[in-house]
């Protein structure tokens, strides 16, 4: 039996005080102190972990003022923050032993757009991607692009003096933050903006404590400067942290000091809003994908390239476009990064253009593909292809697959997985062929894999060498690399931070800038922060602290993980690979990525917070010697005995008595089940899979919920009910019992059986009946015109009618379709973590279809949810014993039997909207382009609607605790279209995605299918 997990990092009494007196103030944000919420920010994008003592979600301004303002009380000196936004760094910026303070939750507000005169004014957590969505209808954009731009907030962006692919154009962010509102750590407010010297100077004369501010670091930054520009390289990613040169404009004659601020890491002051200027969207964009046999060769044609005044140039080596061929992104890009016929390709540069006519990049276009083609022509450069595209959501889609590239990185098959430690360097373009072949050679030395990918137009270029962090050994030469590429950075004459910041790199400060000008930042830090509360090791230290800087042998993520046998490390791969990259964070309504997370904006509430949380549960167990492996195969015991003691475990844990699991529980409780994760995820974790996992284990510990039992038992309750349909339908459609199943079940809003029943639907039709023997008996020419349906326990019991017009379709067809009897296929059992009985279904199903495979009929099921789980959960539970037989969905066959068939002629009828199954868009990525080519075959037109997931998914959106959420997420994506559309034309290819439609939309949606047949 599952023990009862009680040990946790406990919370520091200073901090438990501080806690309390914020409490009793007039916070209006979020506090938690739970061990799961500090899980959940103790890692990044980075290799480090580090608990923190509690996580802040302030709401205003007033909120981060408070918090400073308590915490600068002489009782709460020792009190440490770190401000965090998205948590998409690569070097634990924002990781700290004190209190998170996360403006990512709340503060999401774009306060002020002034198009006349180009600036926008956010809120510091607004993130990247969705402030260009609020620009784009007005013509601008915010400029400075990452990788991470559907997470990173702006705030963050700030911190780290962000900046990617244009920069060479578009500068970093801190080239366009116009001001901002800032918290000292004494919760004094201040507001920055470009001041000319004359008004530094008198604002530097007044009584206050902002004066010393500005004096200090007008008196570093003037009487130093000679030496601060002899000191840095003359490059486009110029220093992070503090910017002691642009802090002047280039004629000297203005003063900002919010340069100081952007690139600090928090280690100065709070951002809490910014100020930013806005860029006219270019008119015209253009992008060459030119192909090289050889890394290098992509490498030693970037100049050549930069004067073909080329916006940007992106590099991705063969090892990062391989993965990418393996990831579902591949399937919208693999037409615009074609193979060149008998040429191998092992590099690649993606070459941007735009212009405000198209004229313009028409012609820098012309002249580049002369080059090329002269190269490919006499065999020079490595060039050996290239392509060309001038459609918007094609260069999107390159970008998209470009960004993914740092994901992809993470999915290495092996234990060894390639890690952001030392890639952040930046060189003179000039020398980054050069730098970058020692720096393999480096590499090579010591037999390591690695995947490179960057800007080679600025000089930076992402480089991550495979290691295992559970190998001590393997941390010995992560250092050991990290050391040596400094001086090979120096050597090159480069920068040792990019674009990505210092955080744990921190160590090698004082060595790059010398000990003068490193006591210069050290005195900045100590006139904005002279308690060190601010982020501390970070950057630098105040003047008359002994406190140490972070460093790069800061305990990692792999310390911790290497506590959890290795064996069970293996057995659940999903959830030690999380490398914390944070797509699950995505902002976007319309993306199907983790419901769950946007709708509750908890950390916890994604695959990276419950992989995190997973992670920590296993280690532990493995801490109290429990073998997890012996915990599941106990888990399927039943007796009176362990029903007795789950009982007592239960109301224990009611009354009291602290248990890990639960907070574990609540987060994989939030999970819908969708499994976007599993295909939208770079890594592929996989929440469902563990989740289920984690379920048979919890319940060996404590009763399960009666609403379980209800779900997992559907598929056996369902055939049975549905023998007096109306009798059951009048028996739950009343108010007393929809009482007793809110209340007792926990359960709202009880689907109807169908009425008439399925066979009662086709009836009338003359539809053969299934009989194994007889279709045996067929030749294989007559079994050809055979189609089998095979019934899921939604459609078939609670939408009949679509299960009778799909074999009514196969018919018009010109097929004889077979109806199978219904038998379970277990997604019900799995989704709620009875995974011994969903092994015993999952047997059962596959033993018969795989004999009826062997009849080469196809078979067809209605719903993707319970299709895809034949392909996904069975290959899991089941692996080889699986067998090779195959259920496709409707689209699938159509498109089979449309090979041999001629198109019909195109009628001129309304458009129809397509509302796909999120579960199905994600696994099957090419699902709604095959409506659409069906449809159009058939002579209709028919439009995909861009959403996210509609809240239902299954069961959850009858779940009486997820009536929120599941309302929320509807009206996030769905709704609107909806409400805006005619219903005669709107088609949902989910169950689950109708009934919620019908539920919280009062309409009845039909399925493609349905649609077709009305037309045939």
């Amino acid at each position: 039996m599952l023990p009862r997990l009680d040990f946790t990092d406990v919370i520091a009494p200073i901090y438990q005080q501080y806690i309390k007196a914020l409490k009793k103030s007039n916070f209006s944000g979020d506090i938690s102190c739970h061990y799961s919420s500090r899980l959940a920010v103790a890692t990044d994008n980075s290799i480090y972990q580090q608990l923190p003592q509690a996580v802040l979600h302030p709401k205003t301004v007033e909120d981060i003022k408070l918090i400073n303002q308590i915490s600068s009380l002489e009782k709460f000196n020792e009190i440490k923050f770190s401000a965090r936004g998205g948590g998409t760094g690569t070097n634990g910026q924002s990781l700290t032993p004190g209190i998170v303070v996360d403006l990512s939750k709340h503060m999401r507000k774009i306060l002020d757009v002034n198009v006349q005169e180009g600036w926008v004014k956010v809120q510091a957590g607004v993130v990247k991607d969705q402030l260009n969505e609020y620009l784009k209808p007005l013509g601008f954009f915010f400029s400075p692009d990452l990788s991470t731009s559907n997470r990173a907030t702006i705030g963050g962006m700030i911190n780290t003096d962000a900046s990617g692919q244009g920069s060479l154009v578009y500068g970093k962010t801190s080239d366009h933050v116009l001001g901002l509102r800032c918290v000292l750590a004494n919760g004094d407010e201040f507001s920055t903006k470009a001041k000319t010297i004359a008004e530094t100077e008198a604002l530097i004369s007044q009584p206050n404590s902002i004066a010393q501010l500005y004096k200090t670091a007008f008196s570093s930054c003037s009487e130093n400067r000679e030496q601060i520009i002899a000191k840095f390289p003359r490059l486009n990613r110029f220093l992070t942290g503090y910017d002691l040169e642009n802090v002047f404009n280039d004629d000297l004659s203005e003063f900002d000091l919010g340069r100081l601020i952007t690139g600090s890491e928090g280690s100065l002051a709070i951002v809490a809003e910014a100020k930013l200027n806005i860029t006219p969207i270019p008119k015209a964009r253009a992008l060459v994908n030119i192909k090289y046999n050889d890394f290098e060769s992509a490498l030693r044609h970037a100049p050549a390239l930069l004067e073909a005044k080329a916006l940007s140039v992106e590099t991705i080596d063969s090892k990062v476009l391989n993965l990418a061929k393996q990831d579902v992104v591949w399937h919208t890009v693999k037409d615009l990064i074609c193979d060149v016929e008998n040429k191998t390709m092992d590099g690649l540069n993606i070459v941007e253009f735009t212009g405000l006519e198209l004229n313009d990049v028409e012609q820098k276009i012309e002249l580049l593909s002369a080059s090329l083609n002269q190269n490919i022509e006499q065999q020079t450069l490595g060039v050996i292809g290239f392509q060309v595209t001038y459609d918007l959501g094609s260069i999107n889609k390159l970008y998209a697959m470009r960004k993914k590239a740092v994901g992809l990185l993470g999915n290495a098959k092996s234990q060894a997985k390639p890690l952001a430690f030392a890639e952040d360097t930046a060189v003179p373009p000039e020398n980054l062929a050069d730098f970058i072949l020692e720096f393999r050679a480096l590499l090579d030395s010591y037999n390591l894999d690695y995947g490179m990918f960057g800007h080679i137009d600025a000089g930076v270029l992402h480089v991550r060498p495979a290691l295992d962090m559970c190998d001590p050994k393997q941390e010995v030469i992560l250092r050991e690399i990290s050391d040596q590429v400094v001086a090979l950075t120096a050597k090159y004459g480069g920068l040792m931070w990019g674009e990505h910041g210092k955080g744990y790199r921190s160590e090698y400060g004082p060595k790059f800038f010398g000990d003068e000008l490193f006591n210069e930042l050290r005195r900045i830090k100590t006139a904005f922060d002279p308690l060190n509360k601010m982020n501390p090791g970070k950057i630098c230290t105040p003047l008359d602290s002994n406190e140490q800087l972070v460093s790069v042998d800061a305990k990692k993520r792999g310390a911790y993980d290497r506590e959890i046998p290795i064996t069970i490390r293996e057995a659940l791969p999903s959830v030690m690979n999380c490398n914390g990259n944070g797509l699950c964070f995505n902002f976007d309504s319309k993306s199907p990525m983790c419901p769950s997370s946007k709708i509750t904006g908890d950390r916890r509430h994604s695959p990276k917070g419950r992989a995190g949380l997973m992670r920590e549960w296993l280690r532990l167990l493995a801490d109290k010697g429990v073998d997890f492996k012996q915990l599941q195969r106990e888990s399927t015991h039943v007796s009176v005995k362990t029903m007795a003691l789950k009982t007592l475990n239960t109301i224990k844990s009611k009354v009291g008595g602290y248990d890990y699991s639960h907070e574990v529980m609540e987060a994989m409780s939030g999970c819908l089940a969708c499994k976007a994760c599993a295909s939208q995820c770079p890594v592929k974790v996989d929440v469902p899979d563990f989740k289920a996992q984690f379920a048979q284990v919890y319940y060996s510990r404590y009763l399960r919920p009666m609403k379980d039992h209800f779900v997992g038992q559907i598929e056996n309750l369902a055939p049975l009910m549905a023998k007096l349909p109306s009798v059951i339908n009048f028996s739950i459609n009343n108010g007393l019992f929809k009482s007793f199943s809110k209340h007792a079940l926990g359960y709202i809003d009880t689907p109807l059986l169908s009425v008439p029943t399925l066979k009662a639907e086709i009836s009338d039709e003359n539809f053969e009946t299934f009989n194994l023997e007889n279709l045996q008996n067929l030749s294989l020419e007559q079994r050809s015109k055979y189609v089998i349906v095979v019934q899921d326990p939604f459609t078939s019991f609670y939408e009949a009618s679509l299960v009778s017009d799909m074999m009514k379709l196969i018919a018009k067809l010109g097929f004889k379709p077979i109806l199978l009897p219904f038998m379970p296929n277990g997604k019900p059992q799995h989704v709620k973590g009875f995974l011994a009985q969903f092994t015993k279904t999952a047997a059962t199903a596959s033993e018969l279809l795989n004999e009826i495979h062997q009849l080469n009929i196809p078979m067809l099921g209605m719903d993707a949810s319970l299709v895809l789980c034949y392909r996904d959960e069975y290959k899991q539970i089941l692996a080889e014993k699986r067998g090779d037989f195959e259920v496709m969905l409707s689209h699938e066959w159509l498109k089979q039997i449309m090979v041999n068939e001629q198109p019909k002629e195109s009628k001129y009828l309304p458009i129809y909207q397509l509302f796909s199954h999120c579960t199905e868009k994600t696994a099957l990525p090419s699902s709604e382009s095959d409506w659409q080519s069906i449809f159009t075959f058939f002579g209709l037109k028919l439009n995909a609607i861009s959403v996210g997931c509609c809240g239902m998914a299954g069961t959850y959106g009858h779940e009486k605790q997820n009536q929120a959420n599941s309302q929320g997420l509807y009206e996030l994506s769905w709704q609107q279209p909806i409400d805006a559309g005619d219903t005669s034309y709107q088609l949902a290819t989910g169950f689950s995605c109708r009934s919620q439609v019908k539920r919280l939309g009062q309409k009845q949606l039909k399925h493609p299918i349905q649609a077709l047949l009305m037309h045939l």
